[in-house]
């Protein structure tokens, strides 16, 4: 056994693994488990975790009990999200965790964008009447409902790696673009985004379209609810792509059936997989993705690259990048 090792706890194909092993110094062992088969993928991690310095987790469950593994110095995420993972314990025990520094931000924020023009032109319901021969079904009747982007003012609530891209993005269709942070924000990101900051209830009020980019945590947690979709106009479309918690869904729900806001884009809801029996399945006003909007090729090279990284930074006495506050 190595003095260090890597650990890669489910890893989808034998490319990323092959990959992790050509980016680190010579000097670290790089082990790993495939995620198939599913049913066995956390058993088989177990004792890779139990002689690894770092573990890179993926739909490999990381328990409190791993926090006190004697080797164990960092826990490296592939994904944005990192509030499934015992934070509190591993800092306690002196156990690094670190995100995955934007890995996904791109397709996250191309993402966000198809959910904004999805849902803002009935997107979910051209496609149902397509596939149950209605063709146009009522598209006609209901047309003036829909509305384009080009000109519109999108308020991002969360200007990071993600909030920051999509405003980018939306620069080309002349959006006037303002945030609302709990953060202060760099003004060279704020220049690169071209938002403007103001308070949340003024962009909940005055924005077009609202899109939510913030990390799970006690404090966001149920953020965006009745009061908040009072406060949007009736037009407005709500978009969320981070996690489905942030959003008080029975709120949303209601929000949507009485007219509270137009439409909403959805990634993510609050239980996952949704329920089939989710009323927000066949709301003409919804267009919706299975918690995807991370999945691209380039994402997943970023964030296996981000990972090799870090190993390294670790193997080499130094800091990782991206680590996340245990107190969030």
């Amino acid at each position: 056994m190595s003095n260090f090792t890597a650990a890669f706890l489910g890893y989808r194909d034998e490319w990323e693994l092959e990959r992790l092993k050509a980016a680190v110094p010579d000097g670290v062992e790089v082990t790993g488990t495939p995620l198939q088969p599913v049913e066995t993928a956390q058993e088989r991690g177990e004792a890779l975790a139990r002689e690894a310095e770092v573990i890179i987790p993926w739909r490999f469950s990381v328990s409190p009990d791993h926090a006190t593994l004697p080797r164990l110095k960092l826990v490296q995420a592939l994904s944005a999200g990192t509030d499934r993972m015992p934070k509190k314990e591993l800092h306690e025990n002196g156990v690094m965790l670190a995100g995955n520094q934007g890995a996904n931000s791109v397709a996250v924020s191309e993402t966000t964008i198809m959910l904004m023009i999805g849902a803002s032109r009935n997107a979910q319901e051209m496609i149902r009447n397509l596939h149950s021969g209605k063709y146009h079904g009522d598209f006609f009747e209901t047309w003036e409902q829909y509305h384009e982007i080009d000109g519109k003012r999108v308020g991002i609530i969360g200007l990071g790696k993600i909030g920051s891209k999509v405003a980018r993005r939306l620069q080309g269709w002349d959006c006037e673009i303002v945030y609302y942070d709990q953060l202060e924000i760099d003004p060279e990101v704020e220049k690169f985004a071209n938002a403007r900051r103001v308070s949340l209830d003024e962009l909940l009020a005055t924005s077009d379209v609202v899109s939510v980019h913030v990390p799970l945590t006690e404090n966001s947690r149920h953020m965006i609810g009745d009061d908040e979709f009072a406060k949007m106009k009736e037009t407005a479309v709500y978009v969320s792509t981070c996690r489905g918690p942030v959003t008080d869904e029975a709120a949303l729900i209601r929000a949507l059936e009485n007219g509270a806001i137009a439409a909403a884009g959805l990634d993510v809801t609050e239980i996952e997989p949704i329920e089939p029996d989710n009323p927000l399945l066949q709301m003409r006003n919804v267009f919706m993705t299975p918690h995807l909007a991370g999945s691209s090729i380039e994402a997943r090279q970023k964030a296996v690259d981000n990972a090799a990284r870090n190993v390294t930074l670790v193997f080499e006495g130094g800091q990782p990048g991206g680590l996340i506050d245990p107190f969030e």
